[in-house]
This record gives structure tokens, sequence and C-alpha cells, in this order.
């Protein structure tokens, strides 16, 4: 019995740490992000919900940030990606 009972509860605490590591909320807004201190200040509504909206700007550092919304059916963008890339060309 002990042998069951050992594999069946590791089984499970991995599928709980598994499901507690994805459950993120994203990425997180930060000064000049369209949603940073709350919903966005407009509504998009001539745009289609699932439309992708991209911000570029430069943070406090002086890096570019580039970031990837999406329309939500009630209008609210949801940031989905916010990356730092170089702005030099090579």
């Amino acid at each position: 019995m002990f042998k069951v009972i050992v594999p069946v509860f590791t089984a499970a605490a991995v599928l709980v740490a598994c499901s507690v590591a994805d459950s993120g909320a994203g990425p997180t807004p930060i000064p000049g992000s369209f949603t940073y201190g709350g919903p966005a200040r407009s509504k998009l509504t001539k745009s289609p919900p699932g439309s992708y909206v991209y911000n570029s700007f430069y943070n406090s550092s002086g890096q570019k940030v580039q970031e990837t919304y999406i329309l939500q059916p009630d209008r609210t963008l949801k940031l989905t990606r916010q990356e730092v890339v170089s702005d030099f060309v090579y």
C-alpha cells in the first residue's frame, strides 16, 4: 500500500508545482506601458477583438522596450509580450 501512495503524492506535488509556475499573469506594465497604473485611458472601438497593438518606448534606463498587447472582447488591452531590445543596428 505504501509503495502506491508515495508515487501518487509525488506526482500530485509535481503537477501542483507546474500549475503554480505557469499561472503567471504575464509581463508587468512599467512606466511607458499603455496599461501602467491601470487600464488604458481610451478604448479602441474600431479594431476587432483579438487585434494586436504594438508599443515602443524608452525606459528610465534609456533602453528601448517593445510591447505587444491583444485587444480583449471588452475592449481592454492585455499585455502579452514585453522585451528590451538593442537600439543599434550592426
